[in-house]
């Protein structure tokens, strides 16, 4: 019996998801549990995993489509079986092959300096553009599609629309094979009478994912929406020096948790925010949401982009239940296995860019947060003491806050604590070593 594969709900916030690209192709074999696509929401990627064993028989939707959930991406059964009862509604069935007469161009390029048809990029009503054909065909100002593509159910990729718009005689076949794979024409061709070349083609575009796009536009609406200032200091890092040292040690003979120098700041960050609250907070609506549980978010650099995943009342953690959660989903962080819940929801986070090298540097919020910690690297620096200069390990601590809600003042106040919680590590660690 012929088996649907649905979009999967990966997370309480999340409603569409890209289907990234497929790893497996219609009339393949597949087992079950293996690998159908590879699909990504706006914080992750995830893979997408054949339900049962058996003949994929369709695939409804392109490469670089969005989604939404619980719709139909494929169907999984036996040859021979109609996929039709799980179509997805927005799906136009293949044309009847009889009533295909002969190939024909899907698109025709505009005049040259002619303004783009006022008719562009729309969809007819039985003719479906991929969003990378309808972006590629707003930006070369073609005209609609006269039949269907060469998607699933009839659908129009970039492919279509390039091999129209390049399919002059005037380029070479091996330059003509490089643009339909998203190679750039820098001028006029080299060749003879302009012919344009392979060699005359830039490198081809890099699709930027949907976790850099949404990164870029956060960040964009963080500067916009935000009055950002940044605050440094650094704190005396012998104590914490001392005390990762001990934990190594006791380690070795005794059943310690694994706490490393990140682990320990945060949980000096989280002590502080206990005593200060009111840099643990959420701006929305021109109103100030104090938290009275600590959720905190740490910056996780991941092969496929920045990721936030967030540790949840961490008032209630010691220092050993915070290091052991913060590895858990660093590991599940560099897997891809996060979900969007497990990344969402923060009142407070910290970037650690110390491993490094960075002395000092300007993180920025992530609203509503009204703040952002960054960690920096651990440098000697001169102190002066008894009337002699001593070089004394100091770690570099940046601060920014929203100065709509947090004036200077109290921001200095809570870099103060957070120093404080830090030249007095193993005090506040509660750990026998």
């Amino acid at each position: 019996m012929a088996i649907p594969v649905e979009m999967p709900k990966l997370g309480n916030t999340v409603e569409e998801c890209i289907l990234a690209g497929w790893k497996k192709r219609k009339g393949e074999t597949v087992a079950e549990g293996e690998i159908l696509a590879d699909i990504e929401t706006d914080k992750a990627t995830f893979e997408l995993r054949s339900p049962s064993g058996g003949t994929l028989l369709e695939l409804f939707f392109g490469e670089g489509s969005l989604v939404p959930v619980y719709a139909n991406v494929c169907v999984i059964g036996e040859p021979g079986e109609s996929v039709e009862a799980f179509r997805p509604a927005q799906i136009a069935a293949p044309a009847p092959a009889a009533k295909v007469a002969a190939p024909a161009p899907v698109l025709a390029a505009a005049p040259a300096g002619a303004p783009p048809p006022a008719a562009a990029c729309t969809e007819p009503r039985q003719v479906f553009l991929s969003p990378r054909a309808r972006r590629f065909a707003r930006e070369h100002g073609l005209a609609p599609p006269s039949g269907p593509g060469s998607g699933p159910g009839g659908r129009v990729m970039e492919a279509d629309l390039r091999r129209s718009y390049y399919g002059s005689p005037r380029i070479s076949s091996l330059a003509r094979k490089r643009l339909e794979a998203g190679y750039e024409i820098r001028g006029a061709g080299s060749g003879p009478n302009h012919m344009v070349l392979a060699g005359d083609l830039g490198e081809p575009p890099a699709r930027m994912s949907k976790i850099r796009e949404m990164t870029a536009r956060r960040m964009r609406e963080s500067l916009s929406s935000t009055a950002q200032y940044t605050l440094h200091t650094s704190a005396d890092a012998t104590g914490l020096l001392a005390f990762r040292n001990k934990v190594k040690a006791a380690r070795r003979s005794a059943a310690v948790p694994d706490i490393n120098i990140n682990d320990a700041v945060l949980f000096a960050v989280v002590k502080a925010l206990v005593l200060m609250p009111e840099l643990n907070a959420e701006f929305i609506g021109n109103k100030i949401y104090r938290r009275s549980r600590i959720h905190l978010g740490f910056a996780c650099d991941t092969d496929k982009g920045l990721l936030v995943p967030v540790v949840r009342d961490c008032e209630r953690l010691s220092m050993g239940e915070l290091a052991g959660r913060v590895k858990d989903l660093t590991s599940r962080a560099q897997e891809g296995t996060l979900t969007p819940d497990e990344m969402s929801g923060a009142t407070f986070t910290v970037s650690n860019l110390g491993n490094l090298g960075i002395s000092s540097f300007t993180p920025i919020i992530s609203p509503p947060q009204v703040a952002i910690l960054g960690v920096d690297s651990i440098e000697l620096k001169p102190l002066r003491r008894d009337g002699r200069v001593e070089f004394v390990d100091h770690i570099g601590l940046s601060l920014t806050c929203d100065h709509q809600v947090i004036d200077g003042a109290p921001g200095a106040r809570f870099l103060k604590v957070v120093r404080e919680q830090i030249e007095n590590i193993e005090a506040i660690a509660e750990l026998k070593l």
